[in-house]
């Protein structure tokens, strides 16, 4: 099995090839199929196994297919800086024969290079869920053109009391849009959540 089966974007399979990925993981085979056919998905899988590049690959794909559309498209949404951070640069390292930006949005920093990033025109962004709420209150960037909402380790997100914010975040994205969960276990809380 290859990563040739998907029919991704040539510029993607450019990307794949040059971080050494051969064959995908069994979340990617199972996952990546769900994402190009604009399915809601939920991806149960450990930490790990591949799980970022099984919503990257097909966000990236379906952002460089069709027509081009400005302001943000693709939300991923972590519950830590360091995985926010991670996420952001496998869209990059992925996407890097592609013109689609990413920025990573995180506390703990100065707003500056964030918003800076925001403006030269990100089509996917990755953020922690209070940082994100900021940016929002501040007026700072619009969701209302979000495409993809995927939310990363969404297990540790509820043992981390995140649901109120994620809550709040998913009020006001646009109601017509494809949301991903990924999570290493199911608790009560996700389960609710995705029903």
């Amino acid at each position: 099995m290859s990563f040739q089966q998907f029919s991704l974007h040539p510029h993607v399979l450019a990307g794949i090839k040059s971080v050494g990925y051969t064959q995908p993981t069994p979340i990617q085979q199972q996952a990546i199929p769900v994402v190009m056919e604009g399915r809601d998905g939920l991806g149960l899988a450990q930490t790990g196994t591949g799980k970022t590049a099984a919503f990257a690959l097909p966000i990236l794909h379906r952002l460089s297919s069709g027509p081009s559309k400005r302001g943000v498209r693709a939300l991923v949404i972590a519950p830590t800086r360091e995985l926010a951070e991670q996420i952001h640069q496998a869209f990059v390292e992925l996407g890097k024969h592609l013109r689609i930006k990413s920025v990573a949005i995180y506390g703990g920093v100065g707003k500056g290079p964030q918003l800076a990033g925001l403006r030269r025109g990100a089509q996917v962004v990755v953020a922690c869920p209070g940082r994100l709420l900021d940016h929002v209150d501040q007026n700072d960037f619009n969701l209302a053109g979000v495409e993809v909402l995927v939310l990363d380790e969404a297990d540790r997100m509820c043992d981390m009391g995140f649901m109120p914010d994620i809550r709040r975040i998913i009020k006001i994205l646009p109601s017509k849009r494809q949301t991903l969960c990924f999570a290493a276990t199911m608790p009560e809380d996700i389960r609710r959540f995705t029903a």
